[in-house]
C-alpha cells in the first residue's frame, strides 16, 4: 500500500518526470561544473564526524599548487572556465599559507573559485587576501550553538571562529556563501535558535545535513539521528522555508519522495561523476571528495585527467549496478537511483540506509 511520503501529487509527479529527463541529459553530456581540489589532508580541528579522519598532521603531503595547475590548464582547454567552479577543500584549506596565491592563479585562468572551511584560521587579513584573490563562494560549518558546536568540533572557541567567518562573509558584496550544519541529536533542538542567529547575522543560505557513517563518524553512533529525529529535521526545514526569512535546504544524501520541492530547491540528484569531479590530495581522480576506495578512477600522476573524466566514470553515470537489495523492486528507483553514492559501502556497495524508509518510520511514529 502506498504511504503519503511515496504518493506524489500530479503536479509534483510531472515535475519529477521532467527532472528525470533533465538528469538523463546531464548524465549523457557530463559537463564538469564543480571541480573539487582536496589541497591538503591536514586540519586544525579533530571533529567527531570527520569522513576523512583528518588530523593536524598527515602522511600525505599537501599537493603543490603547480601540480594542480597542470591539470587545471588542461581542463581549461576543454571547458568554458567561467562555467566551472573550483572548490577548494581538505582537510582544512586555511592551514595552507599559499591559499590566496592559489585563488589568484584560478582567477587569472578565468575560473571562479570558492572553498569549504571550519573558519578556525579565518582572520580579517586572511579574508581580505582571499577576497583580493577573487574568491566567489564560501561554505562555513556551523553545527549548533556554542557549547554543542565546540564539543562536536572538539576545540573550544571553534564556534566563535565560525561565526566570525560568517560575519565577514555577510559583510562582503557579491559573494555567494552559506552556513552548513551537520545535524545531530545534540544540535536538533537548537535549530530554531541557530536559525534566528543566522538571520540576524545576514546569512541568506543555510544547508542542513545529517551525519553519514564514514571515517571517524563510525565511532560515534550518538551523532546519528533516529528516524523520528530525521522526520523532525525535515519538518523544521519545511517550516523554515515557509517563513521565507532564510533559504534553507537539505543536503544531497537521498531522494525524499513527496517532500521533494518542500525541503530543497531542486529534486534529489547525486551529481558525483556527472557534473562533479575532484582531484584528491594524493592525486587520485574521483568525483565528490566523499567518494574514495573503489570509486577512484585514476591518478593525475599517471593518467590524463580529461581522458579519465570522459571514459572511466561509468560506475557513477550508469547506476544500474546499484539496483540490488531493497532498491531492486522499489518503484521510486527512477527518481532516486539508489541515493547518494557516499551512502554505499565502498567495498560491498550495499546501501547504508534508505531515506524514504527512514521518513516513513519517523513520520509514522510522530503521528
Amino acid at each position: 500500500m502506498s504511504t503519503p511520503i511515496r504518493t506524489l501529487s500530479l503536479k509534483r509527479k510531472a515535475a519529477m518526470e521532467t527532472f528525470r529527463l533533465h538528469r538523463a541529459v546531464q548524465t549523457h553530456t557530463h559537463r564538469l561544473r564543480y571541480f573539487f581540489w582536496e589541497c591538503t589532508l591536514r586540519c586544525n580541528l579533530s571533529c567527531s564526524h570527520c569522513g576523512s579522519d583528518c588530523t593536524s598532521g598527515s602522511d600525505t603531503p599537501d599537493m603543490p599548487l603547480e601540480t594542480f595547475l597542470k591539470v587545471l590548464d588542461q581542463v581549461a582547454t576543454k571547458v568554458d572556465p567561467k562555467e566551472t567552479l573550483i572548490v577548494v577543500t581538505g582537510g582544512e584549506p586555511l592551514v595552507r599559507q599559499d591559499l590566496a596565491q592559489c585563488g589568484a592563479a584560478f582567477r587569472d585562468r578565468g575560473f571562479p573559485w570558492g572553498m569549504v572551511t571550519n573558519g578556525w584560521a579565518m582572520t580579517e587579513p586572511t579574508w581580505i587576501s582571499l577576497v583580493d584573490s577573487g574568491i566567489r563562494s564560501l561554505t562555513v560549518s556551523l553545527d549548533g550553538l556554542e557549547l554543542t558546536h565546540d564539543q562536536f568540533r572538539r576545540r573550544k572557541g571553534s564556534w566563535r571562529k565560525a561565526v566570525g567567518a560568517l560575519s565577514m562573509a555577510a559583510a562582503t558584496q557579491g559573494l555567494t556563501f552559506d552556513a552548513m550544519t551537520s545535524v545531530t541529536p545534540h544540535s536538533l533542538p537548537e535549530l530554531p535558535r541557530v536559525r534566528e542567529m543566522l538571520i540576524e547575522m545576514g546569512v541568506k543560505k543555510w544547508r542542513l545535513d545529517m551525519i553519514f557513517p564514514k571515517g571517524r563518524a563510525k565511532q560515534h553512533p550518538d551523532l546519528f539521528l533516529s528516524d523520528v529525529q530525521y522526520a523532525e529535521m525535515m519538518a523544521f526545514l519545511r517550516e523554515t522555508r515557509s517563513q521565507g526569512l532564510i533559504s534553507a535546504d537539505c543536503g544531497c544524501d537521498g531522494y525524499l519522495g513527496a517532500l521533494e520541492g518542500q525541503v530543497r530547491d531542486s529534486p534529489f540528484f547525486c551529481r558525483a561523476g556527472i557534473n562533479i569531479g575532484s582531484v584528491l590530495c594524493d592525486g587520485s581522480i574521483s568525483a565528490c571528495p566523499s567518494l574514495r576506495a573503489d570509486y577512484i578512477q585514476g591518478n593525475i600522476h599517471t593518467d590524463d585527467f580529461w581522458e579519465v573524466w570522459n571514459n572511466r566514470f561509468q560506475v557513477m553515470r550508469d547506476r544500474s549496478w546499484a539496483r540490488t537489495g531493497k532498491c531492486k523492486t522499489c518503484e521510486e528507483w527512477k527518481y532516486c537511483h539508489g541515493n547518494g553514492l557516499h551512502l554505499r559501502d565502498e567495498t560491498t556497495k550495499e546501501l547504508a540506509f534508505c531515506h524514504l524508509e527512514r521518513l516513513e518510520r519517523g513520520m509514522a511514529s510522530c503521528g
